[in-house]
């Protein structure tokens, strides 16, 4: 209660600040002499953010006046000027200031008027703004919207504005004296319109939870393959990583840091694998769920929802055809490349010297020749060039939309092709259907078809081991400068280059490893219906079914490396690999989805209801059965039942869930705002006692711009739009750790080893685990507090949000609880333990005009800190157990390490050195070498003495943010989105931090930056410090203090990316209208065109050897075509 009390205090104070910040902006300090009045006004808008406007007939506009102004109000000025310069002034909200000639004399006829506002439906309109143009006489609409006002002019103008509206005038006639003004909404605002789940939408400025949208125009500003990569830095709330850019493979978001999100499309549960083939150019619009508002989806909401619409087509629009098009090139954009052959050698030959080996692999001719690098058997080979690749990428959708007053369409074709930047190593196509009808049947009955589907296939050599992409990326660094692919450069003769043939790149391609395939063909097919039983109840349904099929095809290929002897000529046999890999994959998704509700909207009055009840059911079948064979040859791709040794089926593997769900929103004068919302839902992989749950939200807002005392105040004009809201709400998640389905049943599990039995081999059994009879799913507490608010007629706008997630019910075993280790059983798990995340979320939009330039400039902040909460009877040894292994309330993911205290720089300060630093009385350092900070003063550095240091290594970042800037003047465009975080932590290894790791090379960065002998050939020559110790054949984190973790190594990683860019240039209509094309734009785009960043590697990368396909930098020259 403390926190949400002191987070009340900050919004109060920034509010106040804000005010008083802003109100300053209204104060005038000019000194003027004599000057025309029409100058001076110049010269105030020139130091204020007044603008004014007026006739350039107005009397006296041209009159000498004079000005003497110390921070005075903007009254004061107006008065003063008009007493020398008779005129008449009004001030309107956003510093807009009318001028006029004097007020109409007394023989103007006056008359008071009546009226009331309503808009389209006939609903009032309440707190409009209806005023008498050119004066300051004006009132507000009531309750029913009516309004009354003295003293009008015949022939004046009524000018009638309200937020989420068009202003209209009209004109005052004699003698008529009640009117009736009927406003339309503004078609600018009307799009602002919210998905907030399960169908329902509305509009932003009444929402009341914590919901970020994103439209088509942002989703399609990306060169990303995937949808994932289309949303990084434009959204608060969200945070992201793309920790492998392989073709195909998606960036991982997520939702606030809290996990993996439920995503839905068009109404239809879905999983990442759907979100990220869709084609981005069909989505209309994105929500993200970040509070309790996800209560509606109830077991599967606890990291929120991510919330899919896509396009429709409009009726009453003729047929538009539109082709979307670019092609472009890749190439990596942040991998460290391995050291040439002369910095590898004159390293190892360091390193022999300092070890003082009398056998050298290289002599002091041999280096020489590799400086040379002219004699056969010398010349340098760079793997690096020699893998890695500029690549295409190219994109092509066409689609064609429009309607009737009976029906509305949307079909679309889309096609990407993306290669990989490795050498001939296939890549990635994918072909994508969208089909949305909707057909207005009667007045009251109408339904839908929505369809997508997709054809997405991976392509690329079949490389031995689990990983086909982990072999070439690792080959750019194991493979030596020194060694070269082919045997005498014969292609014909792979040649043996280490310790790992299967590295040799010259091995890595269709031709002599094989092909592996997978490929996925996907339908999803939805049906609509919704009729209206009475005016505002309206009975909707939902049908849908999935298919997706899986077939995986893998051959790896043998093969054999050789050496060449010069003397005879010949290519010697050095070994390979003999025994061919043959598998295949065939895999299945069938889902089936209902979904039945009745939805009552009514307004009456100020008061506006929306209301909804419903019914949800899904089935998911994942049947797949995968076989292995070995084939006689590499030339028999075809499988035979004899060549086969192994077949493995898992089954359907069914899912079910089933839900009630309703929700209601009460609105009063788009003032007072009310949403409740809940979910009783069931889960098939529990207990059948511990199946059900309930799942309840309600979230609360109060527009205080709305209220009479606001709008009637100064701090109106500053202000366009103050909301404060807040949601609370229980979500579920059954995809609880530790737990798999049925785990609450007894029995045996099948194929668990084996043994011969009286001469035959019997498959063997295993009982299975005790049952879990008493856990269900986990449950997440959701807090937000959030602040919306715009100043200067919507020119700034922005948004705050405190939130915090206490999750509950997460698997432990109760450590108290003893079993016999011959019972042969685990205890079994219970919802015993908890964590927490919390964090805020910020967004703010500068958004203006001047003359024909429009340009917007945003940015985004997302940080979200993940606590370990409570636990099931922690216990501890003593004091530095607990302060070293507890978790209670605590920060999770802490990353403990020694803390580097710099380098040793000479021998003699080894020798004094107090501390043992290697725990083996410092015998093992040389100058260079790493110290460590004795923590706890004993003398001896050991894990006593490690401290936090760092963040988790391997999700998504605890701080992400984004810029995005737009400009457009005339035809011409430009956008620029920046993405970047923070707190995140990676840990070189291997390659990147061992030396000559597995008889490999390192990266040049690291080789040409440590601490050499001047004479490599001499240990006793003077030493020339570098960055990093002198490397050592051998030395491992094992036998050597260097290379333990510690803040030398790993690093707190901070980036900045230009991830987007995009220039294009909108050809005038009147150009095309000869050619009967409505739209031409052409447009070069680039992603990840720069990185700032603190790290070697790219920083979104997680893994420690930094081996990982890297996020690509990419070039599209693209154009966009309507007709």
């Amino acid at each position: 209660m403390s926190n949400i009390k002191h987070l009340f205090s900050r919004i109060l104070y920034i509010i106040i600040f804000l005010s008083s910040s802003l109100s300053v902006m209204g104060q005038i300090t000019l000194t003027m002499k004599d000057k025309p009045l029409k100058k001076v006004i110049k010269q105030i808008e020139k130091v204020s953010e007044y603008r004014f406007f007026y006739n350039e007939e107005l009397a006296n506009l041209n009159k000498p006046v004079s000005l003497e102004a110390q921070n005075s109000s903007i009254e004061k000025v107006l008065k003063d000027l008009s007493s020398q310069a008779p005129f008449s002034y009004l001030i309107k909200p956003n510093f807009q200031i009318v001028l006029s000639d004097d007020l109409p004399s007394q023989q103007t006829k006056l008359q008071s008027i009546t009226g009331r506002v309503v808009d389209t439906a006939d609903n009032p309109i309440i707190g409009a703004n209806v005023l008498v143009k050119g004066t300051t006489n004006g009132v507000i609409t009531d309750i029913d919207g009516n309004f009354s006002l003295e003293k009008v002019p015949v022939q004046s103008q009524l000018q009638v504005s309200y937020i989420g509206y068009e202003t209209k005038e009209l004109a005052v006639v004699s003698g008529k004296t009640k009117v009736k003004i009927i406003m339309a909404e503004n078609a600018k605002l009307l799009n602002e319109v919210v998905v907030t789940g399960f169908g329902l939408a509305q509009k932003k400025a009444t929402l009341t939870g914590a919901i970020a949208s994103v439209g088509a125009d942002d989703i399609s500003r990306s060169s990303a393959v995937n949808t994932s990569g289309a949303l990084v830095g434009k959204v608060a709330g969200l945070n992201y990583r793309s920790a492998d850019s392989r073709p195909g493979n998606a960036t991982t978001l997520q939702i606030r840091n809290m996990g993996t999100p439920l995503f839905v499309i068009d109404g239809v549960q879905s999983d990442e694998g759907q979100f990220n083939n869709i084609d981005f150019n069909d989505i209309e619009s994105i929500s993200i769920l970040k509070d309790a508002s996800a209560s509606i989806y109830g077991v599967r909401a606890a990291n929120g929802v991510i919330v899919v619409t896509t396009k429709k087509g409009k009726k009453n629009t003729k047929s538009t055809v539109t082709l979307n098009t670019y092609y472009g090139w890749q190439h990596v954009s942040r991998l460290p490349e391995p050291a040439d052959a002369v910095t590898y050698v004159e390293n190892y030959i360091q390193s022999e010297t300092i070890q003082g080996k009398t056998s050298r692999l290289y002599s002091k001719e041999d280096l020489e020749k590799w400086r040379q690098g002219t004699e056969k058997g010398y010349v340098p080979f760079n793997w690096y060039d020699y893998i890695w690749v500029t690549s295409p990428q190219y994109y092509v959708n066409a689609n064609v939309s429009g309607g009737s007053d009976k029906i509305n369409y949307y079909f679309s074709v889309g096609h990407m092709n993306q290669e990989s930047a490795i050498r001939n190593y296939g890549g990635m196509k994918r072909y994508n259907v969208q089909m949305n009808v909707e057909a207005q049947v009667t007045d009251k009955f109408k339904i839908g078809m929505n369809m997508n589907g997709r054809i997405k296939q991976l392509k690329n050599p079949g490389v031995p081991g689990t990983d086909d992409y982990s072999n070439p990326t690792a080959a750019t660094y194991r493979n030596l400068p020194t060694v070269r692919p082919f045997a005498n450069d014969n292609p014909n003769y792979p040649a043996s280059v280490g310790s790992d043939n299967g590295l040799n790149f010259g091995l890595l391609n269709f031709e002599k490893s094989g092909t592996f395939e997978d490929t996925w063909r996907m339908a999803q097919l939805n049906l609509n219906a919704e009729y209206e039983i009475i005016k505002g109840l309206k009975a909707k349904a939902l049908f849908g079914y999935y298919f997706a099929s899986e077939l995986l095809n893998n051959q790896e290929y043998t093969y054999r490396v050789y050496r060449y002897d010069e003397a005879t000529d010949e290519y010697v046999d050095v070994g390979g690999r003999a025994s061919a890999w043959r598998e295949r994959t065939n895999a299945y998704v069938e889902e089936l989805t209902s979904n039945i509700q009745l939805a009552y909207e009514k307004a009456f009055g100020a008061h506006s209801i929306n209301a909804v009840i419903g019914f949800e059911a899904i089935k998911r079948d994942t049947p797949k059965s995968w076989l292995h064979a070995i084939p006689a040859s590499n030339s028999l791709h075809l499988i035979y039942y004899d060549t086969i040794d192994k077949y493995e089926d898992t089954g359907n593997n069914t899912e079910a869930r089933l839900g009630w769900l309703g929700r209601f929103n009460y609105n009063y004068a788009n003032k007072y705002l009310i949403d409740f919302s809940a979910r009783y839902d069931g889960s098939w992989k529990f207990p059948p006692n511990h199946r059900w749950g309930f799942f309840p939200s309600a979230s609360l807002g109060w527009r205080i711009s709305e209220e009479n005392f606001w709008k009637e105040s100064k701090i109106a004009s500053i202000f366009s739009d103050l909301k404060i809201r807040g949601s609370y709400g229980l979500v579920g998640d059954d995809n609880v750790d530790g737990y798999s389905a049925f785990d609450y049943m007894t029995g045996y599990d099948y194929k668990q080893g084996g043994g011969v039995i009286d001469g035959s081999y019997i498959i063997g059994t295993t009982p299975r685990n005790l049952p879990v009879t008493t856990l269900s799913w986990a449950k997440a507490k959701i807090l937000d507090i959030g602040l919306d608010v715009a100043f200067l007629n919507n020119r700034l706008s922005g948004s705050v949000d405190f939130f915090r997630r206490i999750k509950t019910g997460i698997p432990a075993s109760r450590d108290d609880v003893l079993l016999p280790e011959e019972v042969g059983f685990e205890r079994p798990k219970e919802n015993l333990n908890s964590n927490v995340h919390t964090g805020y979320d910020l967004l703010a939009r500068w958004s203006d005009k001047v003359n024909d330039f429009h340009y917007s400039i945003s940015a985004n902040f997302t940080y979200s800190r993940f606590y370990n909460w409570e636990q099931y009877n922690p216990k501890f040894s003593n004091s530095w157990d607990e302060y070293r292994n507890s978790t209670w309330h605590r920060f999770g993911n802490v990353n403990w390490a020694y803390e580097a205290d710099g380098q040793f720089q000479s021998w003699e300060e080894i020798a004094s050195w107090p501390i043992d630093n290697d725990q083996k009385g410092n015998t093992t350092l040389r100058p260079g070498d790493i110290k460590y900070i004795d923590q706890n003063g004993d003398g001896i550095i050991n894990d006593m003495d490690k401290r936090p240091i760092g963040y988790k290594e391997d999700s998504t970042p605890v701080l992400n943010f984004g810029f995005n800037l737009a400009f457009a003047w005339k035809g011409f465009d430009l956008a620029l989105d920046f993405s970047g975080a923070g707190m995140s932590t990676w840990n070189p290894s291997l390659i990147q931090k061992i030396p000559f790791n597995n008889n490999g090379n390192n990266p040049a960065y690291y080789m040409e930056d440590t601490w050499r002998l001047s004479d490599i050939f001499d240990a006793n020559s003077e030493l020339i410090p570098g960055k990093y110790p002198t490397l050592l054949i051998g030395n491992n984190a094992n036998n050597h203090s260097n290379y333990w973790d510690s803040s030398f190594w790993k690093y707190n990683v901070r980036y900045l990316k230009l991830r987007n860019l995009e220039f294009g240039y909108t050809f005038p209509k009147e150009w095309l209208q000869k050619c009967r094309i409505n739209s031409l734009r052409l447009y070069l785009a680039g992603q990840n065109l720069f990185t700032l960043t603190n790290v070697p590697i790219d920083p979104e990368v997680s893994a420690g050897n930094g081996t990982a396909y890297p996020s690509m930098r990419i070039i599209n020259l693209g154009l966009t075509l309507k007709f």
